[in-house]
């Protein structure tokens, strides 16, 4: 038993936390021992994070209630004193949080956000604070460490700012890294090395690491140990080989399960809906003051395809690869060059005046639910908002066509009255999806409608677009870094780097045999197996 608890380096115990009155944790009981990597898995909700921050008080005391005991160290972190916690606080123990834009001072360079923590905790300063920083940085694997001390946040990509987030929870090297959802908002190749960097920096510093994360299959290539959260109460914990090959919960077994699974459905529309040829968005760059030469970041550089009515076509590639500028291009809402051909009718001819009928035709779902949403109105003003601008029907007759969509997306048509906040993710997305659907479109472009949300979640929301694909003969324009989700929707595929398609056909054959380098780098680190193509097919 004492070599046990010599083992433990934090140690929680009936833990409670209520917000308002209202228990969201229930009595739990977890240990993290030294220099292991723990999961804590399960869905938005579960308590996974509010255990997290109850761990360190960051939780708001006003409105947050907590009880039990969290021990590390011999002493309760529960009824530690200011003092005590602040000496703890990034130096024993650390945080990365899973926005690091959100969490990184946007008015502080890279230097003077990690100087700050050397100063506080080690009191180094000057040419010793520098060489730490230096060494920082080049342990977390940022390349040109030297050039980056004077960068801004903003002058960084999601995967080099997450690493400097990484090396400041580093400063001090402390005994627990609790790493609160890290690769969420990051592309899927991004998200494997910060993985391997977590592993690796793990076991090299022989710190405990607590992974706080949605996504079972993610978890399972770092973890050696598991806990599934579910509403507030731990209903399984074991190590991950054992959670992985024998499940005792249900709901670990649906986690699990969860990946995003079927085929796109074939279509019974054999002609052609859109057309794109050699489709270009150029975006000039300020002319040097040494040079009359005009210099272009190329986001869209010659991209062609034909889908098929009623089929979906699915544009996949990393952040900055310019998937999203092409969706906007296509639907008119940034200028291009090159022809977009829509239901035999040519794009580019037409003004905006001439486009506003096609606007029906053509909807859009956005990444973000939340964001997409007006705050301000109901789910029924926002659903009715197209058919108000498209002066559709009458006031009874709109209200009738937002119960019919609602209950099509799986929704009570009597919460049509809420607002957007009084929803979850996933409910929020349906009403999103329920707005496009509204107009009865032709053509709906999907830009990454499933990556803010659970995997359980991605799941419904795939199923309930195949169906609404095949109920009403809809032709889709998914984009999506994550090929899983991309495999059970997509009949064509066409991968997109640095503004150009290195890879496009039909999806199976793409999943099959990649032929590209990006495309299998791509694959591999969504974990999806895929044969190699024969040496007969170059």
């Amino acid at each position: 038993m004492d070599e046990q608890q010599s083992e433990t380096l934090i140690d929680i115990r009936q833990l409670r936390v209520a917000f308002n009155g209202v228990e969201v944790v229930h009595g739990i009981d977890l240990s993290i021992r030294r220099g292991e990597c723990l999961a804590l898995v399960g869905e938005s909700g579960s308590g996974k994070s509010v255990t997290a921050h109850s761990i360190l008080r960051l939780l708001p005391a006003k409105t947050v209630s907590t009880q039990g005991h969290i021990r590390y160290n011999g002493v309760d972190l529960l009824h530690a004193t200011d003092g005590q916690l602040r000496a703890l606080r990034g130096n024993r123990i650390a945080m990365i949080f899973q926005e690091p834009m959100s969490s990184l001072n946007p008015l502080h360079t890279v230097a003077k956000q990690i100087g700050e923590i050397l100063a506080m905790h080690k009191g180094l300063k000057g040419k010793a604070a520098h060489e730490r920083t230096l060494e920082l940085l080049e342990l977390v694997g940022i390349q040109q460490p030297l050039k980056r001390l004077k960068a801004y946040p903003h002058q960084l990509s999601g995967g080099q700012r997450q690493r400097v987030m990484i090396a400041m929870a580093l400063a001090n090297e402390p005994d627990l890294l609790i790493a609160d959802e890290p690769t969420t908002a990051l592309d899927v190749t991004v998200q494997v090395k910060i993985l391997e960097l977590l592993k690796s920096l793990q076991v090299r510093l022989g710190m405990s690491l607590l992974l706080i994360s949605h996504d079972l299959n993610l978890v399972r290539r770092i973890a050696q140990r598991v806990c599934v959260m579910r509403s507030g109460e731990i209903v399984e914990q074991a190590d991950c080989q054992t959670l992985f090959s024998q499940p005792q919960h249900p709901y670990s077994r649906l986690l699990i399960d969860a990946e995003p699974d079927g085929e796109p459905v074939a279509s019974e529309h054999p002609h052609t809906l859109l057309s794109v040829d050699a489709l270009k968005v150029w975006f000039a760059l300020p002319k040097s003051v040494f040079s009359r030469e005009r210099h272009y970041i190329k986001a869209v550089d010659g991209v062609s395809f034909d889908l098929l009515k009623g089929t979906t076509l699915g544009i996949v590639g990393e952040s900055g690869s310019g998937k999203s500028t092409l969706g906007q291009a296509i639907l008119r809402l940034i200028d291009s060059e090159g022809s977009i051909r829509f239901a035999n009718k040519e794009l580019s001819l037409h003004s905006q005046h001439l486009m506003r009928p096609l606007r029906k035709r053509m909807q859009v779902v956005f990444q973000d639910p939340f964001g997409s949403l007006s705050p301000r109105m109901t789910v029924q003003q926002i659903i009715a908002e197209g058919l108000l601008t498209h002066d559709v029907g009458t006031p009874l007759e709109r209200e009738q066509t937002v119960i019919r969509v609602l209950r099509e997306v799986g929704l009570d048509p009597e919460t049509r009255h809420r607002y957007p906040h009084e929803f979850s993710g996933g409910q929020r997305q349906r009403i999103s999806i329920a707005r496009a659907l509204v107009l009865e479109p032709d053509l709906i472009l999907l830009d990454e409608p499933t990556s803010a949300l659970d995997r359980t979640v991605q799941k419904q929301i795939i199923a309930l677009l195949r169906d609404l694909q095949v109920r009403h003969g809809l032709t889709y324009l998914f984009i999506s870094h994550d090929l899983a989700v991309v495999h059970a929707l997509a009949h064509q595929l066409i991968v997109i780097k640095d503004g150009k398609v290195v890879e496009q056909g039909p999806s199976r054959e793409v999943f099959a045999g990649p032929r590209h380098p990006y495309t299998q780098a791509l694959l591999k680190a969504s974990g999806l197996v895929f044969a190699p193509p024969s040496p007969s097919a170059h």
